[in-house]
């Protein structure tokens, strides 16, 4: 159609939590690297019908690869406040005990920052410089071989 403008496709995800377990690291046939965990995302707001304040807690499936992934298992446990810049990826898997294809969203994480806990509260402070922030880059390209599902 003229004049129809096609916008570029975009995929990137930043969220901000707190690993609900500990992370998983398993390998490949290959032998590469994958540390998987949950952050927990919380987002308070204030419920119009009573005038109180209420937690929305949504449960994100992080995916990290490679030297990243060993890495990320060293620095990271349960309670861990992150923050993860990444790219929302689907995957597909047969159900074991109902044989149903199933699907599922995750996060694949390229870059990883570990956030310090503040004093109030629980909310996180990051350090003033940026130099002063752990992080664990993971950009890294993954083959189609890798993926151990």
């Amino acid at each position: 159609m003229a004049g129809q403008v096609r916008l570029p496709e975009q995929n990137q995800v930043l969220i901000s939590g707190r690993l609900t377990r500990d992370p998983n690291v398993a390998f490949t046939q290959k032998g590469q690297a994958v540390c998987r965990f949950d952050v927990a995302v919380n987002r308070r707001y204030l419920d119009q019908a009573n005038n109180e304040w209420k937690d929305d807690v949504v449960f994100v499936p992080v995916v990290v690869w490679g030297q990243g992934a060993d890495r990320a298992k060293d620095r990271l446990k349960k309670g861990t406040p992150v923050y993860v810049d990444g790219r929302l990826t689907s995957s597909e898997y047969t159900d074991k005990t109902t044989g149903q294809t199933r699907r599922s969203l995750q996060v694949t994480c390229r870059r990883l920052q570990i956030l310090e806990s503040g004093i109030a509260g629980g909310d996180y402070a990051q350090p003033a410089a940026k130099d002063d922030i752990p992080s664990v880059d993971v950009d890294q390209p993954v083959m189609e071989d890798d993926v151990p599902f």
